[in-house]
C-alpha cells in the first residue's frame, strides 16, 4: 500500500463525513439563527428556548436526509471493503 493510497483513503473517508454531516448541522444552524434573530428582536432572552426548534429540525433533517446519508456511507464502505485485495498489493 503506497502513500498515495492511504491519503486517497483519508481524503475520501473525510469528504464522506463531510457530505453526511452537512445537511443536518447546516438545518441546525439555520433554525438557530432564525430563533436567535427572533429572539433578539422580540427581546427574549430564555437560553432554552432554541433548543425544541433545533431538536424538530434535526429529526426532521435526519429523516428527510437519512436515506441518502445512509447510502453514501454504505457506497464508501462497500468501495473500501471490495478495494482491500488492491490495497494489500
Amino acid at each position: 500500500m503506497s502513500q498515495e493510497m492511504v491519503i486517497d483513503i483519508g481524503v475520501e473517508a473525510i469528504r464522506v463525513a463531510l457530505m453526511v454531516s452537512a445537511p443536518v448541522l447546516l438545518l441546525g444552524l439555520l433554525v438557530g439563527l432564525i430563533v436567535s434573530i427572533i429572539q433578539a428582536t422580540t427581546q427574549i432572552q430564555e437560553q432554552t428556548l432554541s433548543f425544541i426548534p433545533k431538536l424538530i429540525a434535526i429529526a426532521l433533517a435526519l429523516l428527510i436526509f437519512g436515506p441518502w446519508m445512509m447510502n453514501m456511507m454504505y457506497t464508501f464502505t462497500v468501495n473500501l471493503f471490495e478495494n482491500i485485495p488492491n490495497y494489500i498489493k
